[in-house]
Order: C-alpha cells, then sequence, then structure tokens
C-alpha cells in the first residue's frame, strides 16, 4: 500500500566562514553588492562557476561552496586583500551619513514589483526596474525612503523559446532562506506578523525586509502556516496571476496592510508615493485612519490625505488599468466603509471618473489620480498622452492643462555599467565620477 512520509522539520545547513572572512554575510545581505563591483567580484572570485550557476545569488553562493574553497580563500593574500577594500567600500557607502542628525521627513513609496537584481524574480519589467533603480539612487542620493510591496512565493514567469521557435513559460519557485531577504524582527527576537479582514477571513501577514544599500524594502507576504485557507496563503504566490479576485486581495494587501505594516515599525512617513494604482488602496485607508484618531470628516480626511500623495501613472492604454465591478468592490469594502464611518457611495465615486454612472466599474487609476495632489508620468511623451486619457477628470480644462506633470525616467548608473567599463572610468575619470556622474563635465575627460 503507498504511503508518503511527511517531513517533521527543515534545516538549512551552511558552511562554515573562516574567522578571516566573518563579514561576508553582511556583505551578501545589502544588495550594496548589487552596483559596487568591488564587493560583487569578492563573490564571483569565491567560485566563478558556482556564481554563474546560482544566478549571482551571494546567499546561496555562500550556501552552496565547499568548505575547502572557503578554506582556501581565507587564507589567500590576494582574495583577503580583495576582502578588506570591499569591507572598507561598505563600510565608507554606509557609514556616509551615520553622523548626521535624523530626518523628519520619510517617503513611503509603494510598488507592486521590484525589479532588484537577478535572483529575486519579484518584478516583470520595466515598471519593477523602475521601483528597483528608485531604491538605490534613492540611497546614493541619501533620499529618506522606505519601500513597500510584496514578496510573490513564484514572482513572475519566465519565458524561454524551445528549438522550434514555440514560447515556453515556467514559474521558478522562491526559496526565501537562500535570497537577500530576512525577517523583520521585534526587540525580542520573535518575527512581526500584522493582520486584516476580508470576506473570506482573517489575513496574516508576515513581514521581511531588504537592505538597498542604506534604504530599507519591506516586503509582505501571506504564505505562512497562521493562515490556514490555501487562497489566502496564495494571495503573495504569484505576480499579476489569478482573476479579478486575486488582484483585489493583493492590492489590498499592498495599499492597506502595507499602511499597517509601517504603523507596526513605528515609521510615519510625510509623503506617500503610489507607483501605478496598484497600491491605492493605501489612500482610502489613510482615510479611515484620519477619521479615527483626528475625529475628522470624510471630505476633511480625504483633503488631509491628498496634500501629500504622489502618483506615477505607467499605462498608456486604457485596457491596463485594473479595474472592478461595483458588486467586487462592495464585496470587499462594504463592512470597512461601515466600520471606517463613511459610506460605500463615497468610496465609490472615489474610482469612478464619472460618480454619477452606476454602470461605471471602479478604477484604480481614477482612485488614485483623485486621491493624490501630485501626478506624474514617465515621459514628457507620455504625459500628453496621459493628460488626453484623463482630461475627463477635468472636464472644463484643455487637454494641455490637465494636472499631469512629467518625470523622465532614468536609470541607476552604478547598477546598470559594464563592469570593465567602470573599471576604465577608474582609470582616466575623477575619483568620484560615480556619485557626481549627472554633472556634465565628468565625462568631458573622456
Amino acid at each position: 500500500m503507498p504511503f508518503q512520509i511527511q517531513p517533521l522539520k527543515e534545516f538549512l545547513v551552511r558552511p562554515a566562514l573562516p574567522a578571516s572572512l566573518s563579514r561576508m554575510p553582511e556583505l551578501a545581505y545589502n544588495l550594496f553588492w548589487s552596483w559596487d563591483h568591488t564587493v560583487r567580484s569578492l563573490f564571483r572570485r569565491l567560485d566563478p562557476v558556482l556564481w554563474k550557476a546560482v544566478n549571482h545569488n551571494p546567499i546561496l553562493l555562500l550556501g552552496r561552496v565547499s568548505q575547502a574553497t572557503l578554506a582556501k580563500a581565507g587564507s589567500d593574500p590576494r582574495y583577503l586583500a580583495l576582502y578588506r577594500k570591499a569591507c572598507e567600500h561598505f563600510d565608507s557607502y554606509i557609514q556616509k551619513t551615520a553622523n548626521e542628525p535624523p530626518r523628519e521627513e520619510l517617503i513611503a513609496y509603494f510598488s507592486m514589483e521590484y525589479g532588484l537584481v537577478d535572483c529575486m524574480q519579484i518584478y516583470s519589467g520595466g515598471l519593477g526596474i523602475l521601483s528597483g533603480d528608485h531604491l538605490k539612487a534613492a540611497s546614493d542620493a541619501d533620499i529618506p525612503l522606505v519601500g513597500i510591496g510584496l514578496l510573490y512565493q513564484k514572482g513572475y514567469f519566465q519565458q524561454s523559446l524551445n528549438p522550434d521557435g514555440w514560447q515556453q513559460e515556467r514559474n521558478p519557485v522562491n526559496d526565501f532562506y537562500t535570497l537577500p531577504v530576512q525577517p523583520v524582527r521585534k526587540s525580542d527576537g520573535s518575527e512581526i506578523v500584522i493582520s486584516l479582514n476580508l470576506p473570506v477571513g482573517p489575513v496574516h501577514i508576515k513581514l521581511w525586509h531588504i537592505n538597498v544599500g542604506r534604504t530599507k524594502l519591506y516586503l509582505l507576504d501571506t504564505n505562512i502556516p497562521e493562515n490556514d485557507r490555501p487562497d489566502i496563503r496564495d494571495i503573495t504566490d504569484e505576480l499579476y496571476g489569478g482573476d479579478a479576485y486575486t488582484r483585489i486581495k493583493q492590492e489590498i494587501v499592498l495599499g492597506i496592510g502595507g499602511m499597517r505594516a509601517l504603523k507596526v515599525l513605528g515609521l510615519e512617513p510625510t509623503v506617500f508615493h503610489m507607483n501605478e494604482g496598484h497600491s491605492a488602496f493605501l489612500a482610502v485607508e489613510r482615510v479611515r485612519v484620519l477619521m479615527k484618531e483626528q475625529s475628522l470628516s470624510f471630505d476633511e480626511a480625504l483633503d488631509a490625505s491628498r496634500t501629500n500623495n504622489v502618483f506615477t501613472t505607467h499605462t498608456s492604454v486604457p485596457a491596463g488599468i485594473d479595474l472592478f465591478d461595483p458588486g467586487l468592490i462592495y464585496e470587499y469594502f462594504n463592512d470597512y466603509c461601515r466600520e471606517g464611518g463613511f459610506s460605500f457611495d463615497q468610496l465609490l465615486a472615489l474610482g469612478r471618473s464619472n460618480p454619477f454612472d452606476n454602470q461605471q466599474r471602479f478604477s484604480m487609476a481614477v482612485l488614485a489620480i483623485k486621491t493624490s495632489s501630485f501626478r506624474n508620468a514617465v515621459s514628457r511623451l507620455h504625459r500628453r498622452v496621459s493628460q488626453e486619457m484623463w482630461q475627463e477628470l477635468w472636464p472644463k480644462l484643455p487637454v494641455w492643462e490637465v494636472p499631469i506633470t512629467s518625470v523622465t525616467n532614468g536609470v541607476h548608473l552604478p547598477t546598470w555599467i559594464n563592469g570593465d567599463l567602470a573599471m576604465l572610468y577608474d582609470q582616466y575619470l575623477q575619483p568620484d565620477w560615480r556619485e557626481q556622474h549627472p554633472d556634465p563635465k565628468v565625462w568631458d575627460l573622456i
């Protein structure tokens, strides 16, 4: 008779690091290595073949590298010189602002995806790459910013072509304990878990964090034992997967759950940035909290919260906007509105370009636009396209006066520059070219 053995406990076994290389995990768990060529070369040089095999994942590299290789590196004067140089680069970068007084402002940056490194499949394309570069650039520029996102078990599917030219898809499973991500813990060492209520029942959310240089990214995860129902555990299973029910649950966890995570962490942002409309429910949660804590009316709380909400739109076609049927919104928000002290119709009006059209579906982009005081597209051309798309929200204004501005996207240069070119620039440009690269004069020496 067939039977199945159920595992009782899992163990993660890693080789023991020599004392001379004791800071390797510290370097691996901060994504500074993804744009500093000296630190990255430290891992690549340890075992070049394995570095490629683990898809440039230093955590997995340190878990799979042989003990003999570590022992050899720990006694190699040349490798130890590179190790000390990497530690110096890291310390100099992290401690650059250590003595500066704490700043009062803080930007909370919400995004559905983050493209930070190849080995972490929690992004699909341009939106995620922008988010990842945004965090890295904020770290370089010492902008007080904290990221909020979701930690996906499968991430986004990967595509390839077979020998016959047909597209193949696969969904690799992320093993969080072999990635540069760690659980957020309380002072007593226990993991932080927050909760919110959905029609299917309570949802428990575990918090993880990634160190991106001097910037923190917090990620929310529902695939934990505290959630008994498979459909709840699967909320953070896959990026852009599932039906409308999955999408609305993901966006509730990101927007409302993200706001509650910030509160538990003791963070009080002065600006809330919605990167695309996926996180727009954060604006609704801000209204609810202000009504409860400050005894404001719905309109007063909406005006107060709108002043420091920012919305970046990416989608240039209406078909790319998340739209939900009013019945679905009612199912998920009727109790929320009643407990918050405002009507469901007030919420529904925020997501419709015409609040009096009962046939219109609820738009996350419209919700983000109506609850923000500053809105931007991602290029000058995209600004004109967006102004035409959303002109109906300001019917008395000509298209060119629709209040959507533009910020042309750039990239995080240290991440994307080739390592050989960086070494060449080190020889011929000023020593601070990495910090001063926006200055055209730096490149005159080319």
